[in-house]
């Protein structure tokens, strides 16, 4: 029995082929990944963390997105769907098709057993390529827990970590703030 080598595709190719395809992949470096479905908490963790962001931008000149939107990392040629993606200003797109953004300020990703290192490690250096990039948030979907970098000034990288329900994250790149309890509503963690 053969194999057939897979060819590397051109991130044209594979937006042509992903804006026909039934199913999402991310696209790296000529590497096309196909994405697997949400568990309920990863829903529920990315809807309310959606829809208490949306809440504090209305009417103001940021906006969030869920993960139907694709963000590209030129420098690294990489397409891939956040769970949620905050751009300011007018949105920076790839092309006219405008499903893909060239600009995000901040980036949130629940965490999956799956993706959890590669979200901590080198999905990060991809965002961190994107000079409006300025912060990022990681959700625990296990417990209440959270990891928030911020762009620092000389460009260096802080990370404050959140693990009670009352604990409060500032995202001061769009002047939200985000009790860590209200993004866990309706989840239920495993005893």
């Amino acid at each position: 029995m053969s194999t057939q080598s897979i060819p590397f595709l051109s991130p044209e190719q594979y937006l042509e082929i992903e804006r026909a395809a039934e199913f999402r992949s991310e696209y790296i470096k000529g590497h096309v990944f196909a994405m697997a479905g949400g568990t309920w908490n990863h829903i529920r963790i990315t809807s309310n963390t959606l829809f208490r962001l949306s809440q504090q931008l209305q009417g103001r000149h940021c906006m969030a997105s869920g993960s139907d939107l694709r963000v590209f990392c030129p420098g690294h040629e990489v397409l891939t769907y956040p769970d949620v993606v905050v751009n300011c200003g007018a949105p920076q797109f790839l092309d006219k098709s405008h499903d893909t953004l060239t600009d995000a300020t901040v980036i949130i990703e629940v965490l999956s057993p799956s993706t959890k290192f590669y979200d901590r490690g080198e999905k990060f250096v991809f965002y961190r390529s994107l000079s409006s990039f300025s912060e990022y948030l990681l959700l625990s979907q296990d417990k209440i827990f959270a990891e928030h970098y911020r762009r620092q000034p000389d460009g260096a990288w802080l990370l404050r970590e959140f693990n009670s329900s009352t604990d409060e994250i500032e995202l001061t790149s769009i002047g939200c703030r985000l009790l860590l309890g209200s993004l866990y509503e309706r989840v239920e963690f495993e005893t």
